[in-house]
């Protein structure tokens, strides 16, 4: 007993050494904490700071109170400016979505090299900034356009004023935000298990059937992340609207834009934009509240 016993007293008497400790904490490295710093000084510097500065100007300017938000709840022109922010948001969502799930399915379901393809091409599209799009598509939708001379082409005699209305606005930002919902639903499709599909359809269910009943439930996380991506992110587009859109039928940013350079009122300017931090950080909330902020990274 008392050979067996001796080793394993050793060892005890081993790991309660100050020496152990030191080379134990040596190996588990720095404090996790210490990771945390730069990207903490990175959003106090270029987030939280501006953030406080623009709520700062809210309450401000030009007196110290709260007269600009009480300004913007009693003013109908900007409740009216709100209501077209958030459907134009909902009608792009709405179209990435009818244009991205057809794309990412083909991509999620289809060969390896047409899945190679379709990921360059949306891969491409993230490298193009906004800025140059919005020019091309100025290009595209011109009077003296190319789409213009097609339809005159085809005996449209004359083409459609298309430029600077809000259907040139909003044909530019589904294409600009389409590839966001594409990449948000291929991260879902590609885990589904298409036996379950299979499945459906050696029970009888038609392949229709099998797909609004069995695929298209689960590829529902990726279209409810992808929906809340474009939506939000639309919510805060300013060049698009501002250089394509109509001037009569604007944006939250097109007219926070105008109240900075065209009135200097920025007290007021800093309002609207609060105003809308807090309507989008509710909806960041009702997203958490049904399905949790966490899943919109998965």
């Amino acid at each position: 007993m008392a050979d067996s016993t001796a080793p394993t007293m050793a060892i005890i008497e081993d790991t309660h050494q100050p020496g152990r400790r030191d080379d134990d904490a040596a190996l588990r490295g720095p404090n996790p904490f210490v990771l945390y710093v730069p990207a903490l000084l990175f959003l106090t510097a270029f987030f939280l700071v501006p953030l406080g500065y623009v709520l700062y100007m809210s309450v401000t300017e030009p007196a110290l109170g709260l007269g600009n938000f009480a300004d913007l709840l009693g003013s109908e022109h900007f409740r009216a400016v709100l209501l077209h922010t958030f459907s134009t948001s909902a009608f792009v969502t709405l179209c990435a979505l009818v244009f991205a799930y057809p794309l990412a399915y083909v991509a999620a379901t289809g060969t390896p090299r047409i899945a190679r393809v379709l990921l360059t091409i949306l891969a491409l599209s993230f490298w193009t900034s906004f800025l140059v799009k919005t020019y091309a598509w100025m290009v595209i939708l011109g009077v003296s356009g190319p789409l213009s001379a097609m339809l005159e082409w085809f005996g449209w005699r004359p083409a459609p004023h298309m430029l600077f209305t809000s259907f040139s606005s909003t044909l530019a930002m589904t294409h600009a935000l389409a590839p966001f919902m594409a990449m948000a639903l291929y991260a879902v499709m590609k885990r589904i298990d298409m036996r379950l599909v299979r499945a459906a359809e050696s029970l009888g269910a038609k392949p229709w059937r099998a797909f609004c009943e069995v695929y298209l439930p689960l590829s529902a996380p990726g279209v409810v992340n992808g929906c809340t991506l474009v939506f939000i992110t639309t919510l805060g587009f300013y060049v698009m609207p501002a250089l394509l859109g109509s001037p009569h039928e604007q944006m939250v940013s097109g007219v926070v834009g105008d109240q900075i350079e065209q009135v200097l009122d920025f007290g007021m300017a800093s309002a609207m934009s609060i105003v809308l931090l807090i309507l989008t950080l509710a909806v960041f909330a009702v997203y958490h509240r049904f399905v949790g902020l966490d899943r919109l990274w998965k």
